[in-house]
């Protein structure tokens, strides 16, 4: 139950400060300043999925969500590229910080049901193929959007 209440709390932090960001003109001042740069892209794409991994990383995927979608989507947007492609770039790069030390809440998970004599060095150890696995299908998706809409 606390657990709960203290999801529940971060989403509510979460939704306040993006909205007051919002009310700010902090997005339009990042896509704006974001847009001005001199630089292809796939580059600002690629630093977009750089922020999320090392967000990942150390929060909730809905805080994650919270504080980058309403920044990232219009400058996706802008830039030409379908937010739905950019939503299963999304959901895959949240999947690399399910199993990402330091939080990997899966390993976690793994470590409550397996055998003492397992350590949790031994899980991130052995998650680390997945999470390989897991950037290369992020780096497919980049190169070949059309995996991830469908529109072969």
């Amino acid at each position: 139950l606390v657990t709960c209440g203290m999801i529940i709390w971060i989403g509510i932090g979460a939704a306040a400060l993006v909205g007051v960001y919002n009310l700010m003109g902090g997005n339009r001042f990042i896509s704006g300043m974001i847009m001005d740069l001199d630089v292809a892209p796939v580059v600002i794409i690629l630093v977009m999925m750089a922020i999320l991994l090392v967000l990942g990383m150390f929060l909730d995927w809905i805080g994650v969500a919270m504080l980058t979608l309403p920044i990232f989507v219009p400058i996706i947007i802008q830039l030409g590229y379908s937010p739905i492609w950019f939503g299963i770039l999304f959901a895959v790069n949240m999947q690399v910080s399910f199993l990402s030390p330091p939080f990997g809440p899966a390993a976690f998970y793994l470590k409550g049901v397996a055998p003492p004599g397992i350590s949790l060095k031994d899980i991130f150890v052995a998650v680390l193929p997945f999470i390989a696995l897991q950037l290369c299908v992020l780096a497919a998706l980049l190169m070949w959007p059309n995996m991830a809409l469908w529109l072969v």
